[in-house]
């Protein structure tokens, strides 16, 4: 069997890491598995791309740099992200596409495949499976939902946009997805119930077939290491109770919820019994040029770090990982964490508590209550079962995301596909 992943790019963001991890875990697994990139930032023996050449290259760039700024340009001054997806390229020529068995679809936006070249694959004939990342797929234009609730009929009055109305560009984009879907057969993988559930309520994609497929990850590079000599390697008081979290952009970025996490940080440190000194807060993958918030414990940036046996240490060398997203997929750090037998703590959205098992191997805290994330930190703070609750938290993904269980529930998947093909 020959599986193509098609991605807009390699290894960048969650779910370019996800693509990456699925072909190698597939490839462990006997079945000749490749990546497919439109763009690619470096040269890479990992994946292979659609846009080699000087002028295939300049044009995917011009792509990519338009799809970005005519989406902000009618977009609010908002962090959430929308994409128009007007610009787009043909893949079905390309001789590792035809050849393959499977054509594996993952986050296709940024000038990659347009609806247009969307529904053109089905000129294939071939079995498409699609991984949904985010939520662009069944959406006007955006990526990441919150309460809206408008992409259960056609879309438009989109909250998004500078001009909003009933025939605003979410309306024009579901109308072109509505055209390209029609014609183009295919499978959809939800890495999260959470997912899945949004899928069967949106009016483009609610008819489609969903399973639910978690992500995977390398589970013998992100595994624990002792917490004492992690955090002596970090230059941390091996007797410090250490705090991890993830990028931090401005304190204002509404999707990764930024400002709970800094509430929740302030009302910890004034509860009884929680004494400041001991605890140091340590983050990991912060931009330089990032407006950086005040925090109330001695605090270490870490910048961001592209070696994962070195990420695997960080992990490692915290007691708790704190993620206060307000809305998720099924998140990498969620899942890396773990993975090192470092407990979440979270708030109760998205795919995340598909990995979190409140008060097991973490804390799923009330959604956008700073008071419960505290609550959260706190709990592990105090516990005296905490060798109990991190051994937990590596066992959960050794049983349900390892590479082998994930490598096979996709195997089932195509291979039921390609029973269905015509002879």
């Amino acid at each position: 069997m020959k599986v193509v992943h098609l991605n807009t790019y390699e290894g960048n963001g969650g779910a370019g890491r996800a693509c990456l991890r699925l072909s190698d875990a597939l490839n462990a697994s006997g079945i000749e598995s490749k990546v497919m990139v439109y763009f690619q930032f470096s040269e890479s023996s990992k994946t292979g791309t659609f846009s080699k050449g000087p002028f295939a290259k300049a044009r995917a760039v011009f792509n990519i740099l338009s799809e970005r700024y005519l989406s902000k340009a009618v977009a609010k001054a908002v962090k959430t992200p929308f994409s128009l997806q007007w610009f787009g390229t043909s893949v079905i020529d390309h001789p590792t596409v035809k050849e393959a068995d499977i054509i594996h679809l993952h986050w296709i936006n940024h000038g990659f495949l347009s609806p247009k070249f969307l529904a053109e694959i089905d000129e294939l004939e071939k079995p498409v499976v699609w991984t949904f990342h985010d939520s662009n797929a069944f959406t006007g234009g955006c990526h990441v939902r919150y309460s809206c609730e408008n992409y259960f009929k056609e879309c438009g009055n989109c909250p998004l946009l500078r001009s909003s109305g009933k025939n605003d560009f979410s309306h024009k984009t579901w109308l072109r997805k509505k055209k390209a879907y029609s014609e183009l057969n295919c499978h959809i993988v939800a890495p999260s119930r959470w997912m899945a559930d949004s899928v069967k309520l949106s009016s483009l994609m609610g008819f489609r077939e969903v399973t639910v497929i978690p992500n995977t990850i390398e589970t013998e590079v992100f595994k624990p290491y002792v917490k004492s000599e992690a955090k002596k390697i970090l230059k941390i008081d091996p007797n410090k109770f250490v705090l991890m979290s993830g990028f931090m952009p401005s304190k204002n970025d509404k999707h990764k919820g930024t400002s709970y996490l800094i509430d929740a940080l302030n009302d910890l440190a004034t509860r009884p019994g929680i004494i400041k000194e001991n605890i140091e807060l340590v983050i990991f993958g912060n931009k330089d040029n990032a407006e950086m918030p005040e925090f109330p414990f001695k605090t270490t940036f870490l910048g961001t770090i592209s070696n994962d046996a070195h990420l695997a240490k960080c992990y490692s060398a915290a007691d708790a990982f704190i993620t206060p997203s307000l809305e998720d997929n099924l998140p990498n750090t969620v899942m890396e964490s773990l993975s090192c037998a470092t407990p979440v703590v979270a708030f109760k959205t998205g795919g995340i508590p598909d990995m979190v098992r409140h008060l097991e191997n973490g804390y799923l805290a009330e959604y956008e209550s700073s008071e419960d994330l505290a609550t959260g930190i706190e709990w592990l703070y105090h516990d005296e079962n905490a060798p109990e609750i991190q051994k937990e938290a590596r066992r959960t993904i050794l049983n349900q995301f390892s590479e082998q269980v994930i490598a096979e529930k996709h195997l089932l998947l195509y291979q039921s596909l390609i029973d269905l093909q015509p002879r």
